[in-house]
């Protein structure tokens, strides 16, 4: 890690995405934390303009600061979409300071916005690891966690319903079957009851006259 004089309110620490640069005094709403500088490059000039790296801090449409050297310690400030801090462009002189907007903490990450174009070209093919957009990302999982457990508890609702109401039509069905097959017997009981085991009616039986003898048949036995 690149040194820094104690008598600076920061340090250069180990952060989420790397390396970052963190507070080691109270700094107040409106200083001038640190300048970020490096070689000025000319877009006129062919050979600088085709210069690309992290650290390109454009001025304006001609002049941007390479900060890529290892002395501009402000190199180190990470990206943050709800930072702390921010960047105080100056182009007529061609420098760039970072300036606190709210009061910072001793050991808060000291973080301004890279801007648009950066986040576009760098940060979003990614995902931005700033704490606004971790507390984005938790909740998210937090609320698609939540999410699974209300529709899994959902379908298991669904599932024992639909459990019980199977079993009641089952219910059902067989106390209705129960119900057949008691009148099948009871019916069954009355027929069997209502006739004689030669199958004749019992009354028809019981109040049939005897036949008649016929006449030939008595003569012949007196004879």
């Amino acid at each position: 890690m690149p040194s820094v004089s104690p008598n600076k309110p920061y340090r250069v620490g180990r952060s989420r995405t790397g390396l970052g640069l963190f507070a080691t005094k109270p700094i107040k709403k409106g200083t001038k934390i640190i300048r970020y500088f490096g070689p000025i490059l000319d877009s006129k000039k062919k050979e600088e303009d085709e210069i690309e790296n992290k650290y390109l801090f454009e001025l304006n449409n001609r002049w941007t600061i390479d900060g890529s050297v290892r002395e501009n310690i402000a190199r180190y400030i990470n990206h943050a979409c709800r930072p702390n801090a921010e960047s105080d462009v100056k182009p007529r002189k061609r420098k760039v300071f970072i300036r606190a907007i709210r009061n910072i903490e001793p050991g808060d990450e000291i973080n301004y916005d890279y801007g648009t174009d950066y986040f576009k070209a760098y940060l979003k093919p990614i995902g931005c690891k700033c704490d606004a957009c971790e507390k984005k990302r938790k909740k998210k999982r937090a609320e698609a966690r939540a999410e699974r457990v209300r529709l899994k508890e959902k379908a298991e609702r669904k599932a024992q319903k639909q459990a019980e109401k199977l079993a009641m039509e089952k219910a059902k069905a067989k106390e209705k079957a129960k119900k057949k097959a008691a009148k099948a017997a009871t019916k069954a009981n009355g027929k069997l009851n209502g006739k004689h085991l030669n199958g004749h009616s019992l009354p028809k039986v019981l109040g049939k006259k005897a036949p008649a003898a016929k006449r030939g048949s008595a003569r012949a036995l007196h004879a």
